[in-house]
Order: C-alpha cells, then sequence, then structure tokens
C-alpha cells in the first residue's frame, strides 16, 4: 500500500484504499477522482504550505477553542438547556409535550430526550464545557471525514485549516451559540457515507441520527436509490429501535408524538428568519403560513425528486461526497424548518466545491462568505410586517441560505449530467 508518510502534499488521493483486495473504494476506480483531489490537495498546500502560515492556522484554532471554552464557563445555550430539561421530563408522562420550558416547546422525538437523561445529574457547567468542545471535535471528524471522501487523505495542519475556517461558517457558531446538536448528526451521517464508499456496512449512524432529528431519514432513500439495500435496512432498523427505546422511557409521551406532533409545525415561527427552508420562504412572500395553499406540496415533491436523482447519478458515479452533500442540501430545503443552524451541510458541500475549477472556486468563496456573513439577520424580521411580501434584493436577502442550496442543486445536476457519459457504476454503489 502507497503509505501517507511518503507523500508530501497536505492531502494525498487515497489510492492505497483501491488496492486493497476487500475494500475496493469508488474514489481511487473512477478517471476524473484523482485529478478532483489533485486541485484539492493543491489549494490546501498553498494554505499550509510554509511554516509560519501553519503556526498561524494552529494559533487561530487555538483562540477559537479557548474562546468556545470561555463561552462555555460564561453562558447557558438556550437550545441545550431545553435539552436537558427533556432528559428530565421525558418520563414525566405528558409533560414533555404539554409543558413549554423557557417559553419554548421541546420538538424532538421522546428518545432524543432520553438521550439526555444522564447528563441531568452533573453541574451544568460542565456538561456544558463537554458538550461544546465535544461538539468541536464532531466538526473536526466530519471535516476530516469530508476530505477523504474527496479523495485526502489530510496532514494535521490541513485539517486544522478546514476547521479553523469552518468554525467561523454561521450555522456552525449558531450550533455552538444554541448547544445544538446539527454538527454530531453530520458527522454521524458522513461516517456512514464514508463506510458506503469504501464498500463496507454502514447505516447505524443514519438511523440514528434520523431518530435524534426526523430530517436525516432522506439519507436512508438515499441508501435505497443506490441500491445499498441492506445499509438502509441498516439504518431503517436503527431508527426502529431507538423509536422503541424512547417508547420504554416514555409510553404516553410517544404516544402523543408520534400521532400529533411529529408533523404539526405551529408549535415553532415558521415564517421566523433563520428558518431557511422553501417553505419558509413562500410563508414570508405570501404573507403567512395560512397563504399557502396546497399547491405548495409539488414544489416540495419536485425539488426531493430532482435533489435525489442528482445525488443517485453522483453517488453511482462514485462521488459519494457530492451525493452526500447534494442528499443534506435536499433535505434542508424540503423540511418545513430548516434554521440557518441546520444549514451545517453548507461544510461538505463547500469542500465539493474547492476541488473543482476556477469557476468552481470562486462559487465556493462566495458561499463562503455568506455563509460567514448570513445576511438574512440583517433584514427585518419578528416584530417588523416588512418581513411578510416580496421586497426585491430584502427579500432575495432574507433567503439568502435556502437560494444558494437551490443554486447549489442546480450547479450539481450540471455536474451529474457533464460526467454522466462513459461512467460506470462503482461496485460500493451496487452492493445489495
Amino acid at each position: 500500500m502507497n503509505r501517507a508518510s511518503a507523500l508530501p502534499a497536505a492531502c494525498a488521493p487515497t489510492d492505497d484504499v483501491a488496492n486493497s483486495a476487500d475494500a475496493p473504494s469508488p474514489l481511487a476506480s473512477q478517471p476524473a477522482e484523482p485529478a478532483h483531489a489533485e486541485a484539492l490537495r493543491r489549494l490546501l498546500d498553498r494554505a499550509v504550505r510554509t511554516p509560519s502560515a501553519r503556526k498561524l492556522t494552529y494559533a487561530v484554532l487555538l483562540l477559537e477553542v479557548a474562546i468556545v471554552i470561555g463561552f462555555a464557563i460564561a453562558y447557558r445555550p438556550f437550545d441545550l438547556n431545553i435539552y436537558l430539561w427533556g432528559g428530565r421530563a421525558v418520563t414525566d408522562g405528558l409533560r414533555l409535550y404539554l409543558v413549554q420550558p423557557h417559553a419554548n416547546w421541546f420538538t424532538y422525538p421522546p428518545f432524543a430526550a432520553a438521550l439526555f437523561v444522564p447528563l441531568t445529574g452533573l453541574p451544568t457547567v460542565i456538561v456544558v464545557l463537554a458538550w461544546e468542545l465535544a461538539t468541536v471535535a464532531a466538526f473536526a471528524s466530519a471535516c476530516v471525514l469530508a476530505l477523504r471522501l474527496a479523495g485526502c487523505r489530510p496532514s494535521k495542519a490541513a485539517v486544522a485549516a478546514v476547521v479553523g475556517a469552518g468554525l467561523l461558517l454561521e450555522p456552525v457558531y449558531h450550533t455552538l451559540y444554541l448547544g445544538q446538536v446539527n454538527v454530531f448528526l453530520l458527522a454521524l451521517v458522513l461516517a456512514d457515507i464514508w463506510r458506503v464508499a469504501q464498500g463496507k456496512r454502514a447505516g447505524v449512524g443514519i438511523g440514528l441520527s434520523a431518530a435524534i432529528k426526523l430530517t436525516p431519514a432522506i439519507f436512508i432513500v438515499l441508501l435505497l436509490l443506490t441500491r445499498r439495500v441492506k445499509d438502509a435496512l441498516i439504518a431503517a432498523g436503527t431508527f426502529a429501535a431507538c423509536l422503541v427505546i424512547g417508547y420504554l422511557v416514555g409510553p404516553s409521551a410517544s404516544r402523543l408524538y408520534w400521532t400529533r406532533l411529529f408533523y404539526d409545525t405551529s408549535r415553532v415561527r415558521v415564517t421566523y428568519i433563520s428558518n431557511q427552508s422553501l417553505a419558509a420562504a413562500a410563508a414570508r412572500i405570501l404573507g403567512g403560513v395560512a397563504h399557502v395553499g396546497t399547491w405548495y406540496l409539488a414544489i416540495e415533491i419536485i425539488v426531493g425528486v430532482l435533489g435525489l436523482a442528482v445525488a443517485t447519478s453522483l453517488a453511482r458515479a462514485g462521488d459519494w461526497l457530492a451525493a452526500a452533500a447534494v442528499t443534506g442540501t435536499t433535505g434542508l430545503l424540503i423540511s418545513p424548518v430548516s434554521w440557518t443552524h441546520h444549514w451545517v451541510w453548507v461544510m461538505p458541500a463547500l469542500i465539493v466545491l474547492l476541488r473543482g475549477g476556477a469557476a468552481s472556486r470562486v462559487i465556493a468563496a462566495c458561499g463562503y462568505l455568506l455563509f460567514v456573513l448570513a445576511p438574512m439577520w440583517w433584514t427585518p424580521h419578528p416584530g417588523d410586517n416588512a418581513q411578510y411580501g416580496f421586497h426585491g434584493l430584502t427579500t432575495v436577502t432574507a433567503n439568502s441560505f435556502m437560494l444558494a442550496g437551490l443554486g447549489f442543486l442546480a450547479f450539481m445536476a450540471g455536474q451529474a449530467w457533464r460526467t454522466r457519459p462513459g461512467r460506470r457504476p462503482s461496485p460500493a454503489s451496487i452492493e445489495l
């Protein structure tokens, strides 16, 4: 096997996996993939080429981690407080869904609340600190997985550069600010996608993610469409097992959630500017949720079908990173509620764009700037009637994450179309 130590670059194509008889890798089996990996390798090489650049990279990352630690000690993240409340309330009948902690509803399945039961007896400051540092670690893991799926074996300096830049993305720092679960779900799903790309069994991470927050269930559909039937069954089985655990912990809460609440969007403010889904954009433009007719379902179905078709095409061509990024983006677009902190899928999407040519990298740079600045927060929102209706550039800005997601799907559809001729499905994508 080719070892990483023999390659001086920040990233090296993972051809050694392809040389293993028991682990075929679509990343190395497709003709165009090494060129993509080489483009990304050169880019990361330039970023951490000199000793001073590497020192600066580590210094910036350490500063960011220090800020996270200081924040965790001084502040109690809002959503994490609700999670911990859910851990205390899950065994108390219907209280989990009939009482509002901190003037907000607990909206996740009972299984998600059950996961926080062990944390409820610990000092809050310890829980917050561990949670925030674990979030950073999970994000670093997700970055490594994304780079490896892009065909690279990242060096420590390259990973530090990607993680440091990624922590500045609004979905990531907003996740840290609220104490949200999004980064953990991203890492779980990418871990499964990495196993799929290697031709190994997968599905537990996807099933667990879907049981915590329903939207990752779209990846089960991707597994089915790419003929990874056993993996899809493992994911579905994991999801079902988690539902059973949730029922055993809180039977009455489970019955209420799965019969009445899991599809009820009235318990959150759908039109709040942080919601960057297609449904939220339609509701804001048309003047409220009540003004959005049943015709809107056709839009969601079209976007969902097209997004999954593009992801399936990319996966069958061996490009599982692009397939995952497209699937994650599609899920965000068609979900009724996709807060800005849900958009952590921008990280793998940006890596997909960075490994392309000059035009693709320009798009990546613009996308990175957009997701760092998050300009929707500069537009009118709660308490201002100007958030409703169409107001030209203001409305475009208010829905910028959603529009960027649509643009990414359109761009990747073009990529899938251009790479389709002459491509054959890789062994990993057709295994039953």
